[in-house]
């Protein structure tokens, strides 16, 4: 190995430019902040040979982009997927902020996502060093609004992945570096209930309590839950009623639903809108969908992971599959194109106040995903 190449990986570097993007503050809801970033991430493609293209944002979300390399872009090539928004408020940096212990960096979106994505552009960066290509183009879409289930960039990702012949998705690693080959379809509901409201006290006999029918639609749900198959129905949220002394008119509860097969969700989503009320005079209204739909570890997504697996022992790391139950962008690529995720940095606490990097995965992980641009064709 050249010394020049070892310093391509130097994590001390590419640290410095992580930095730079978790220094900018990115919630979801500031897509001011998220364009901020935006910025700077198509600034950093300049000097490549590459094109960026800039999606405004729609529905108070920012911007998306989507960088091209100069060559492969007429035939099926690698996409792939990271998000520039992060769930941590406006001003959270000050409560987290980037700061090294060891081998620990911390910071908020640091873990998810922004470690992952700024490697997958480091390592395109390295693609292009001296004139070099991959075999395929490589297309980076960077969206604004993953943390809120992607619904502004969901059709755009769908686009691209049906394009493409592999995605690589920058989520970060779990447990201590696996890749994601699995994860749960996400389904969210939400249901409104009205009764008929009287004097809980002088007519209780004229009500039809919607919370009290809320209840009976709770247990129904609840029963749906099969952690042996992995099907998790979670109630999150109820509201109902306006004083204690009032049989209540309405209720409304916001239901998350994760499911690991397309099978269970083709089971389950008709179950949950199709919820009926058991009392006379009271209405039960269900909307929502499934969202996300389940990432199956299929026969093109096993072939990829075990070309990445070979790779990374060459590097000299092992890498181990999992899957999650949490929800991604490779979600909605994986039905129909060979996709592989949590590709990222390691660490821990993703959504947490100590949200964490370890510095020693930046190299070898970047250099996994340079060689998957090299070698995939």
């Amino acid at each position: 190995m050249t010394t020049t190449s070892a310093n391509s990986f130097d994590s001390g570097s590419i640290l410095d430019g992580i930095r730079r993007w978790v220094e900018i503050e990115t919630p979801t809801d500031a897509p001011e902040q998220v364009n901020k970033l935006a910025d700077l991430v198509a600034a950093g493609y300049r000097d490549l040979p590459a094109t960026v293209e800039r999606i405004a944002g729609q529905s108070g979300c920012g911007d998306h982009l989507v960088a091209r390399s100069a060559w492969g872009q007429s035939e099926p090539g690698i996409l792939v997927l990271s998000h520039l928004d992060t769930v941590h408020p406006m001003g959270f940096i000050e409560r987290l902020p980037f700061k090294i212990e060891g081998d620990v960096a911390f910071g908020p979106g640091i873990y998810d996502m922004k470690g992952g994505a700024y490697l997958a552009y480091h390592a395109f960066r390295q693609v292009c060093a001296n004139g070099a290509r991959s075999p395929l183009g490589v297309t980076q879409l960077y969206v604004s609004d993953e943390e809120i289930g992607s619904p502004t960039s969901r059709a755009l990702i769908e686009a691209e992945g049906r394009k493409a012949k592999y995605v690589l998705v920058t989520e970060p690693a779990r447990d201590g570096g696996k890749i994601v080959t699995g994860r749960k379809g996400v389904g969210r509901f939400e249901i409104f209930i009205r009764g008929v409201p009287s004097h809980a006290g002088t007519r209780p006999g004229d009500g039809r309590s919607a919370i009290r029918e809320l209840g009976n639609i709770i247990q129904t749900l609840e029963a749906m839950n099969d952690l042996k198959r992995g099907i998790t129905v979670n109630v999150g949220v109820v509201r109902g009623g306006t004083r204690p002394n009032v049989i209540a008119e309405e209720a409304y509860a916001e239901v998350d639903m994760r499911v690991p097969t397309i099978a269970d969700s083709d089971e389950l989503v008709p179950k949950i809108l199709g919820l009926k009320s058991r009392t006379d005079g009271v209405t039960v209204k269900v909307m929502g969908e499934l969202n996300r739909p389940p990432y199956e570890k299929g026969n093109a997504g096993a072939a990829l992971y075990e070309h990445a697996k070979t790779l990374a022992a060459e590097i000299g790391f092992d890498l181990v599959d999992t899957s999650t139950g949490g929800g991604s962008d490779g979600n909605f690529t994986a039905p129909h194109t060979a996709t592989l995720d949590g590709l990222g940095v390691d660490g821990k606490g993703a959504h947490t106040h100590y949200e964490q990097m370890y510095i020693s995965s930046i190299e070898p992980r970047a250099r996994l995903l340079h060689r998957l641009y090299q070698t995939l064709r």
